[in-house]
């Protein structure tokens, strides 16, 4: 046949299918050759299309545009196959020797099959109609031999003539569009460029890519306001729902009772089958089936389907129109409201769930952040204001990402970053993806599964210094289920995050940053509820024993989604030591019978969670934090103070809460690090001495830059207790402190001697207690038999009390005369 090459280049090229699936490409001329060894990986933006291609055997269809399905088991419409996808050989899904994902086709491809179509319109007959499917793609790879495509496929079809007829710059369009190696096709964007579309581009608006929240593009827009103002507010009844955007409008449909899939039951679109009727006919040995009927979920349909909107107006008949524009810089009133509703203050007030579920609050939530949203970062310090009241669901993924400051073009990050070369985590991914909270719809989906390895694989290849680790993949999941349409901004979040709050924890040996991070844990359980610490490390329950998957994917791992969208809200509020407060809450809510139980009883409990209260656990962590002093939870292996972009591109977010301790200056009077083992041997925590002059209320030295508060009325929340001697005391102390000597404090049973001092002590149970000394180990000692005898928040003061000498702080006894 005219136009293959001298030889039969092609024969050969399409065997029967092996077992192990896939076609074998033999003998390619050199043109094929060079296509197969050289075809790059698809494009990376491009999404596949979720419709079916239609049969070869249906005549009545409509030809297809593109192909974005790896060649399926039946070549569809094999007429319009771009060389390269042809090239990329055959396999099946059920095929369990393809553990990767069939490769998508890219926008040149999509040029291939429009210069097919266009020649079919030009020439007025359909292409290779006459040929079986092994022909069309033996003749479609020859094409690589010839040097006018065009000609030679008119000489196949016998319209020649009729295309020699056609206009100069119409002839040009179809060879760039049939422009056998992708490499020398142009792409949609020049051809757009041609000529041929110059006489028409003028009448329609050229497109614009709309500007996202992360690029390196400025969002601006020209306003234009009309001569009087009053006119914009007059018409009562205009529909200002309409201005929202349809992602918007349908979930406020849905909060309001809408249900989507009654309604297309209603309209017949959705209809059940028996299940006696989905069977195939007959399986082969390796799996694959044979007149099975056709599921309509994944068929085509063009029925458009009308969803009502009255019931959600009717519902949001008592918001005004002053609620749909929000003015930002009222700081007076934190919720925008309708002056005709009196209940929406008081919705506020409600749990967590209630208002999640009120459309009406959810509406004046939603344009609030998405004010807010627009602005960022100039807003950054009012979406940190606004989150703390709570963040509605469907603006959740960008209130995180601006809460952890992602900035800057992340798609072009992203795309960057090489997602296609083999390593040898994929075999760990691959083992791992199928058993990530695997109950949910999206996240089980194929398309999920894609996702999920694209972000992980991005974040191994962009983090060589770092290793994957099992858990990983459950902290990439909050993040991917938010963000399922834009995976650059998934893996930003990600990338954001793991250092905030795991730094270091991905590693290849990880032992000392994960023993230095429980054992941190055990002393602040022992800091907040010293009984529930006794009986622990009584029965030798410790935190290594169940505690490491809740850090090293921050609970995830032991929660579902819906607990951990709620949990993260505040979790992202807070600095790298609030998960500290949040496990010692988990085990506050289990503190009976854990208190019950022996050992074998805990670690079943553990293997099982019980059912935990999130709200309950949200809002006792945040009590928990407020109690617990900055420095107490002080890590030589937390993230160092960065000013400039971390190496990943998304620098260290800001805490609104309170910024992490290792962020402050450092001066004479900060914690000093600890050896593992030194750290490990204290039952208390160290705190700094700033922390103890910003506790005690004291006002040091002007030339100090340490921390100063103005003495205010009422119980101070901190006690100093001094353990030296009473000469040591009365050379100098604590304003405030109590003298406590070590040697006559404690009984033979280790009980306090009753004494004016330890009856002080006992008053200001419940309150923070700094022991002072000027040796650690007696401080350590004293603080660990505070610990037995159930006295809650004991603390150690680091470096002891000559760390406070030069401070000019420590005042002497008046002598009694």
């Amino acid at each position: 046949r005219k136009g293959f090459c001298k030889g039969l280049c092609c024969h050969h090229a399409f065997p029967e299918r092996r077992p192990a699936g896939g076609l074998h490409l033999l003998r390619l001329c050199p043109p094929a050759r060079r296509l197969w060894e050289q075809w790059p990986a698809p494009h990376p933006q491009l999404h596949q299309d979720p419709r079916p291609l239609p049969d070869p055997e249906d005549h009545n269809a409509p030809p297809a545009l593109s192909v974005r399905r790896h060649f399926p088991r039946k070549a569809r419409y094999p007429s319009y196959l771009a060389p390269e996808v042809i090239a990329q050989g055959w396999s099946h899904p059920s095929d369990p020797s393809h553990r990767e994902p069939p490769r998508r086709s890219g926008p040149k491809v999509d040029v291939w099959s429009l210069g097919v179509l266009l020649f079919e319109l030009c020439a007025g007959r359909r292409l290779l109609q006459s040929f079986d499917t092994s022909e069309r793609l033996k003749f479609i790879l020859s094409l690589g031999c010839v040097d006018d495509i065009v000609t030679v496929v008119a000489e196949e079809h016998g319209c020649l003539e009729v295309i020699k007829e056609l206009p100069e710059n119409v002839l040009s369009l179809l060879r760039k569009c049939l422009t056998f190696l992708p490499s020398g096709r142009p792409t949609p964007a020049d051809l757009l460029k041609d000529p041929v579309f110059q006489e028409v581009s003028i009448h329609y608006t050229p497109f614009r890519k709309p500007v996202g929240l992360f690029s390196s593009s400025l969002r601006c827009a020209h306003l234009e306001l009309p001569d009087d103002i009053s006119k914009l507010c007059q018409d009562d009844k205009e529909d200002y729902l309409a201005e929202r955007a349809i992602d918007e409008v349908y979930y406020l449909w849905c909060l309001a009772g809408g249900d989507l899939e009654k309604e297309l039951t209603n309209k017949g679109i959705i209809q059940s089958k028996p299940p006696v009727c989905t069977l195939p006919n007959f399986i082969l040995e390796d799996g694959e089936s044979f007149g099975r009927g056709r599921d309509r979920s994944f068929l085509l349909d063009d029925t458009t389907v009308t969803l009502s909107l009255s019931q959600l107006k009717t519902r949001l008949t008592d918001v005004a129109g002053e609620a749909y524009y929000p003015l930002l810089e009222d700081e007076q009133s934190s919720l925008p409201h309708s002056n005709s509703s009196n209940e929406l203050p008081a919705a506020v007030t409600l749990p967590l769930i209630i208002r999640e579920r009120d459309t009406e609050y959810q509406l004046l939530r939603i344009v609030l952040f998405d004010r807010i949203l627009q602005a960022y970062p100039y807003k950054k310090n009012l979406v940190w204001k606004e989150a703390r009241v709570d963040i509605p669901p469907l603006l959740r993924g960008l209130a995180w990402a601006t809460l952890l400051g992602i900035e800057g073009d992340i798609q072009a990050k992203y795309d960057s970053i090489d997602k296609d070369t083999p390593i040898p985590t994929d075999r760990q991914i691959e083992v791992d993806i199928p058993r990530c909270h695997q109950y949910d719809e999206l996240l089980s989906s194929p398309q999920g599964h894609v996702k999920f390895r694209r972000v992980l694989k991005a974040w191994v290849v962009s983090h060589p210094d770092l290793v994957y680790w099992q858990g990983l993949d459950s902290l990439c999941a909050p993040f991917l289920y938010l963000n399922f349409n834009n995976e650059a901004l998934a893996y930003a979040c990600m990338s954001a995050f793991i250092p905030k709050y795991l730094y270091n924890f991905f590693l290849k040996d990880n032992s000392h940053v994960i023993q230095e991070y429980l054992t941190v844990f055990s002393q602040l359980i022992g800091f907040h509820d010293p009984e529930l610490s006794n009986h622990l490390n009584e029965i030798g329950f410790i935190p290594d024993l169940y505690a490491i998957p809740w850090f090293l994917t921050m609970f995830t791992h032991v929660f579902p989604l819906h607990k951990i969208f709620h949990l993260w809200d505040t979790l992202l509020l807070g600095n790298s030591s609030f998960p500290f407060c949040i496990g010692v809450a988990i085990l506050q809510q289990l503190r009976d019978r854990l208190l019950a139980n022996g050992f074998n009883e805990c670690i079943l409990l553990f293997s099982d969670l019980p059912e935990i209260d999130i709200e309950r656990c949200v809002r006792e962590s945040i009590n928990l934090f407020c109690w617990t002093p900055k420095s107490a939870t002080y890590r030589q292996h937390a993230q160092p103070v960065k000013n400039m972009t971390e190496p990943n591109g998304f620098g260290k977010a800001p805490s609104y809460t309170t910024t992490d301790y290792q962020d402050s200056p450092k001066t004479d009077l900060s914690r000093e690090p600890l050896k593992l083992s030194e750290l490990k041997a204290e039952v208390s925590p160290r705190i700094s001495a700033e922390d103890l002059i910003d506790l005690c209320e004291l006002t040091a030295a002007t030339h100090f830059k340490t921390p100063t508060k103005k003495p205010r009325s009422g119980k101070p929340k901190v006690i100093a207790v001094d353990i030296r001697s009473s000469e040591d005391f009365n050379r100098g102390h604590i304003s405030g402190s109590i003298s406590v000597p070590y040697h006559t404090a404690f009984g033979p049973e280790g009980e306090l001697v009753p004494g004016p001092a330890t009856a002080t002590l006992q008053s200001f149970r419940g309150r923070v207690i700094v022991v002072i000394s000027h040796a650690m180990t007696r401080a350590s000692v004293f603080a660990a038999n505070l610990v037995r005898l159930n006295y809650p928040r004991v603390c150690i003061l680091d470096g002891g009390i000559n760390k406070l000498r030069a401070t000019g702080l420590l005042t002497v006894p008046s002598p009694q005369i």
